[in-house]
């Protein structure tokens, strides 16, 4: 099948609205700064916008800002060692006393900025497209997008503005500089929900080109809508949302109650997951995730990246600045690594750097501006044996990469003055406290505060013992090059990997979710047939992770079926909480979190369930800080939503008393 190769980053035509798309390349065939109604009437021109939309995937997933915005201040991340000082990282995370997000100061920015245009482009596609007597279907892959980006949008800001200039979900080409938020309900039901039906009905189950929108695709992301919508509708904590909208329950335009759209959103995705197209669960957790299995079929939805062309990357191979459109988010949650040292000499310390910076999975480009917290490895992957998502998520071992880094030694010493040699194991994070592990760094000079056990070569860190500047990498989020040619290669550019942001998997978790809630449940026939209950759909995901190929740890295959087991384990009641650890536990890292913990009412706080999403446990700032000390996020119910960018308020030529009143309240 095609691939689709993207060479386009373009402006989306005159708005009413600042929008930042820092855009600087077109189509190479048709190179123009903005898009015109008489393009789109014709087939290249409808080509050339869903080109755009396409890639403008790339300047939200693989975005490393728009990354900190979905991760940091949940329980899955907070702010890293250089992630302080008053930083925007601090600032999302909610835990440092007087820093949280503001205008200025929020990375949710950067999905405002790299939304609009790009809905202004498809509401050219749909409005001019018929003109060009292009096909239902193709028009269907531009109500996908256009849908995608207000969702994305509503779930972040509450209302935004469904007339950007020329009339509501019209093309713009106004210059004037206003704009009014539509309420949340309306964003839903006048564009969400009927661009989503719409891709629906007319979308194919196979894709037209590889990465292409399926049916499929859009039934998880109508069945995700309903499902967030009725949480909003519900309102069971009582947050407020933005332009108001009083009551709990609130009110819906077409007279429906939450339930209802709770059995919808279970029902739209039990139906995806008995006709799964082209779709599927790969058969490991493993296979998900490793970087010589990209483009599979668990993937419905991704950036796209290529080791191809450069031209078509649109990006460096060698070096990143850290931006759009590169595949950069790996960088933010990887530590310093390439400070750990061993010694050339056994006799006396003479320190090397045993684990250099290397264009591979396990390792990347290290910021340290995230870190994870302690209750990730003790609570949410509390299960290191079993299930197979711990060993595939994270890089616990870091080995000897001196061949690939031209180092002249046979062997270097270690840990206890024990040799190491290429790929042998230089630190390792355990998956338990234990006894005996001696962190004086006397001896035997880590140069990261690792700790020694008698009689292993290689540093040990206990969970307890993960601070703000070493802990576990992503691997799954790890670059992967194919021309590194036995060196280093070029860690210190972006990732030519895809980013995935929607799998085929989270269809069980949403009509889990959904049932719940209450959705009447009914059997799944086909391929992954159960019972329909929330366990049963559950427990299709956690079978899957019983299942093993490949031991990141040991760095090599190891087959074993603990599926039984995981099964097993699964409690009799399914409670919300419950859904949140599996989606934690399968989708880490992966850019989800913020969205669950709002949508569930769940965000920042603790006492949910038997489960804390507001405390959280970590070391300091410095190597060797290794005592855990306990974080407390502050977070009111006005900061579920994030602030309009500053840039878009003063943009607008209204009154200062309609600018105030545009931004969210609290900011």
């Amino acid at each position: 099948m095609k691939r689709i190769l993207i060479n386009i980053c373009m402006g989306a035509g005159s708005l009413g609205l600042l929008l930042m798309s820092g855009c600087t390349k077109v189509l190479k065939e048709t190179p123009r700064a903005t898009f015109t109604p008489e393009y789109f009437q014709t087939q290249n021109g409808v080509v050339g916008g869903l080109t755009a939309l396409y890639a403008h995937l790339r300047n939200i997933y693989g975005n490393a800002y728009y990354w900190d915005f979905c991760q940091c201040g949940t329980d899955e991340t907070t702010w890293g060692q250089s992630g302080g000082s008053g930083s925007n990282f601090q600032a999302q995370d909610y835990s440092v006393p007087g820093v949280h997000p503001i205008p200025t100061l929020s990375d949710a920015g950067q999905l405002w900025g790299n939304t609009f245009p790009y809905i202004n482009t498809a509401s050219g596609v749909i409005q001019y497209g018929l003109a060009a007597g292009v096909s239902s279907a193709l028009l269907a892959e531009a109500h996908f997008f256009r849908a995608h980006d207000y969702f994305l949008l509503v779930q972040t800001f509450g209302g935004v503005p469904l007339d950007l200039g020329s009339g509501r979900l019209k093309f713009n080409t106004s210059t004037a500089r206003g704009s009014v938020r539509d309420s949340v309900s309306i964003v839903y039901t006048k564009c969400i929900f009927p661009d989503l039906d719409t891709a629906v009905a007319n979308l194919p189950s196979t894709q037209r080109v590889t990465g292409a929108i399926t049916k499929q695709t859009a039934q998880l992301f109508l069945a995700k809508a309903y499902l967030t919508y009725a949480w909003w509708l519900q309102n069971p904590n009582n947050i407020p949302s933005y332009p108001v909208e009083s009551g709990s329950p609130r009110t819906d335009p077409d007279g429906h109650d939450a339930a209802y759209y709770f059995q919808q959103a279970y029902n739209i995705a039990t139906n995806a997951i008995e006709n799964p197209g082209p779709f599927g669960l790969q058969p490991t957790y493993y296979d998900v995730n490793v970087a010589t299995n990209d483009y599979n079929n668990e993937c419905m939805l991704y950036s796209d990246h290529t080791q191809q062309s450069a031209q078509y990357n649109v990006s460096s191979f060698t070096y990143g600045a850290g931006g759009t459109p590169d595949n950069w988010s790996s960088w933010f949650q990887t530590w310093s690594y390439p400070t750990i040292a061993s010694s050339s000499s056994a006799s006396s310390w003479s320190g090397v750097n045993s684990v250099q910076r290397e264009s591979a999975q396990w390792g990347g480009r290290p910021w340290v501006r995230n870190a994870p917290p302690i209750e990730v490895f003790t609570k949410t992957f509390a299960d290191k044996t079993d299930d197979s998502r711990y060993d595939g998520t994270f890089t616990t071992v870091y080995r000897c990469n001196m061949k690939e880094a031209g180092l002249k030694y046979a062997q270097l010493y270690n840990a206890n003055d024990m040799p190491i040699g290429e790929g042998s194991a230089v630190l390792t994070f355990l998956n338990n406290d234990t006894t005996g592990v001696d962190y004086s760094n006397s001896v035997y000079k880590s140069g990261v505060g690792a700790g020694v056990l008698s009689g292993r070569a290689d540093y040990v860190i206990e969970p307890s013992a993960i601070n703000r500047i070493v802990y576990p990498g992503i691997w799954k989020l790890g670059p992967y090059r194919t021309d590194n040619n036995g060196g280093l290669g070029n860690p210190n550019a972006g990732s030519t990997r895809p980013y995935t942001g929607a799998k085929f998997s989270e269809l069980f978790f949403i009509a889990a979710e959904a049932a719940v809630k209450g959705a009447t449940t009914t059997a799944v026939t086909g391929a992954y047939a159960n019972d329909g209950t929330a366990a049963g759909l559950i427990n299709v995901i956690r079978a899957r992770a019983g299942k093993w190929k490949f031991s990141n740890a040991e760095n090599q295959p190891y087959v074993a079926d603990f599926s039984a087991q995981m099964v097993a384990a699964t409690p009799a009641t399914i409670t919300v909480g419950y859904v949140l650890a599996e989606r934690s536990r399968e989708y880490y890292g992966e850019g989800y979190r913020f969205f669950d913990l709002v949508r569930t009412q769940r965000f920042g706080m603790d006492n949910q369930e038997g489960y804390n999403y507001g405390t959280y446990t970590i070391g300091g700032i410095a190597y060797g800080n290794h005592t855990p000390i306990v974080n407390t996020r502050t977070i009111t119910p006005q900061l579920y939503l994030q602030p309009i960018p500053q840039g878009q308020i003063d943009a607008m030529d209204i009154s200062p008393a309609a600018k105030a009143a545009y931004q969210n309240p609290g900011y």
